[in-house]
């Protein structure tokens, strides 16, 4: 499984707007030109974050987007879960029924496992949390050797 290029690059933004002070609108200039996205794809990505309500925008001049939920708010689950759709590894957890197997299948239960875990480990990643981590990971890049 691999994550879409928008799921990847709606990160990306989001983790921009995490670092800006509260409520604070961002120039969609400034978020391409920071993240090296495309103006037309950012607004395709940031669309349903927005829809969400993950991300605000503001039209007109001075406008651009802003982060609608505090980042200790938000989880790079919810990013994935807005871009993609529920996460599911098999077909056979999306709904019950779905496959005629899983009540007697050994490895039904290995992907429910697999799948609870992924999302447990989506959801303990706030973009508070990442924002801090990307700032002490430059500091200690800049920093001089010991």
């Amino acid at each position: 499984m691999v994550i879409t290029r928008a799921t990847e690059y709606a990160i990306r933004a989001l983790l921009f707007l995490a670092k800006q002070p509260e409520g604070e609108i961002v120039y969609k200039k400034d978020i391409c030109q920071t993240q090296d996205i495309t103006p037309a794809f950012l607004t395709k990505v940031l669309q349903p974050l927005i829809k969400a309500g993950i991300v605000g925008s503001q039209r007109g001049v001075g406008g651009g987007f802003y982060l609608a939920k505090d980042p200790t708010q938000v989880t790079l689950l919810d990013i994935v879960e807005a871009e993609e759709g529920p996460l599911h590894l098999n077909l056979c957890l999306e709904k019950n029924g779905a496959c005629s197997r899983d009540v007697f299948c050994p490895v039904h239960g290995a992907w429910q496992e697999v799948q609870d875990k992924m999302i447990a480990v989506l959801k303990s990643y706030t973009f508070a949390d990442l924002a801090l981590q990307e700032k002490n990971n430059l500091q200690e890049l800049t920093s001089p050797p010991r």
